[in-house]
C-alpha cells in the first residue's frame, strides 16, 4: 500500500502478502484447479481486509498470466468476486512488459541510457527494451517459471534428461522471439523475485544490506549453479541461499530462463532492480494523477466510498 501524491515519490504505508503458486498449480489444458482457486480467493480477500482497514482511496486488482491464459478465467473472477466482491481485472503481456520497464526506468533515471529490462514470473517472462520512458519493444513470453516446470521437470528432482530439453527450449523459443533485438549498449535490468533470488544464490549482498545496494547477477555464476540446482530436491533448494520455499520448486527453470535470457542476448550481467510491475501500476496512476497516462487502466480499479488520504494497493 502506498501513498501517492503529485510531485513526490511513492511512500510504502504497508505489504501484504500470501503466496498463489497458482502457475505450479495449473492442469495441463491450462486451468487453475479448485484448491489453487481456493487459495488465490483467501489471498484477495485477506488484500480487501487490508484495504478497508488502511481506508484506502483505490484498489488495483490485477492478475497476470496463471488467470489471464486459463479458460477457466471467467470461472476464477466470478468465484473471487461472490466471496470478496472484488472483480480481478487482468493486464496483457505486452502491458505488463510496459509498466516493468516504467518501473525499472524510474528506479534506475536516465542516466542509465537504454534499458534491456527482464522480467520472470511464474507463467510468463516479459521482455522490455528502450531509450526513453516507453520501451520500443515489450514482449511477452509463456517461458515463466512455474509454468516450464510444471509442463517440462517431472520428479523431485528431475532427469538431466529432462534439463537439458528444457534448456534447448527456452534457449529456441527466445532466438525465435528476439530475432532483431540488438540491446547493444544497454543497462540489463531483471526484475521480479526470481532474478532476485538468483543474484543472492550466487552471491549479491542479503536483503537486509537494503534496496540502494547494488546487486548483479552474473552469467558465468548461474551457469554453474545450474547443475547444483538440477541434481538437488526441493527441500534441498530451499535451504540455500536466498532460495524461498515457496519458489524452491520453481528456481531451477528460473534459472534456465535467465541463463538463457543473457546467453541469446549476450549479457555478461544483469543488474537488479527492486521494482517490477506493481510499483509499474503505482507509477501510472501517478501519472494519471497528473493527466498524463500512456495506458488505460481503469478496468482494474475498485473505488472504496469510505476511504480518506489517496491510497493504491496492487494486490496480486
Amino acid at each position: 500500500m502506498v501513498d501517492i501524491d503529485p510531485g513526490d515519490a511513492p511512500r510504502t504505508v504497508a505489504t501484504v502478502k500470501h503466496p498463489t503458486r497458482l502457475a505450479e498449480a495449473i492442469d495441463r489444458d491450462g486451468a487453475v484447479p479448485p484448491e489453487a482457486i481456493g487459495r488465490l480467493v483467501r489471498a484477495v480477500a485477506s488484500s480487501v481486509h487490508a484495504a478497508t482497514a488502511h481506508d484506502i482511496d483505490e484498489l488495483i486488482a490485477f492478475a497476470t498470466s496463471a488467470v489471464r491464459d486459463a479458460p477457466n478465467r471467467e470461472q476464477i473472477v466470478a468465484r473471487v468476486a461472490a466471496a470478496t466482491g472484488l472483480r480481478l481485472g487482468s493486464l496483457t503481456g505486452t502491458d505488463e512488459a510496459r509498466l516493468v520497464f516504467a518501473a525499472a526506468r524510474a528506479w534506475h533515471g536516465w542516466s542509465a541510457g537504454p534499458l534491456l529490462v527482464a522480467d520472470i514470473g511464474g507463467g510468463s517472462l516479459e521482455i522490455a527494451h528502450g531509450s526513453g520512458d516507453t520501451p520500443e519493444t515489450a514482449l511477452s513470453l509463456p517461458l515463466g517459471a512455474g509454468r516450464l516446470t510444471r509442463e517440462h521437470l517431472p520428479g523431485d528432482p528431475p532427469s538431466r534428461k529432462h534439463v537439458r530439453r528444457l534448456q534447448r527450449h527456452v534457449h529456441d523459443h527466445l532466438r525465435d522471439a528476439t530475432t532483431g533485438l540488438r540491446p547493444a549498449n544497454a543497462l540489463a535490468v531483471g526484475t521480479s523475485r526470481t532474478f532476485t533470488q538468483l543474484a543472492r544464490l550466487t552471491g549479491a549482498p542479503r536483503r537486509k544490506a537494503g534496496p540502494y545496494v547494488k546487486r548483479e547477477l552474473k552469467r558465468k555464476r548461474l551457469r554453474a549453479q545450474i547443475p547444483v540446482l538440477a541434481a538437488t530436491s526441493t527441500a534441498e533448494r530451499a535451504e540455500l541461499p536466498g532460495v524461498s520455499r515457496p519458489r524452491a520448486r520453481q528456481i531451477l527453470a528460473g534459472a534456465i530462463t535467465a541463463e538463457a535470457v543473457m546467453t541469446v542476448l549476450d549479457l555478461p550481467r544483469i543488474r537488479i532492480c527492486p521494482w517490477a510491475v506493481r510499483e509499474g501500476i503505482v507509477l501510472h496512476r501517478l501519472q494519471a494523477l497528473r493527466g498524463a497516462p500512456d495506458l488505460d487502466l481503469t478496468h482494474l480499479t475498485w473505488t472504496n466510498p469510505r476511504a480518506r488520504p489517496l491510497r493504491i494497493v496492487p494486490a496480486l
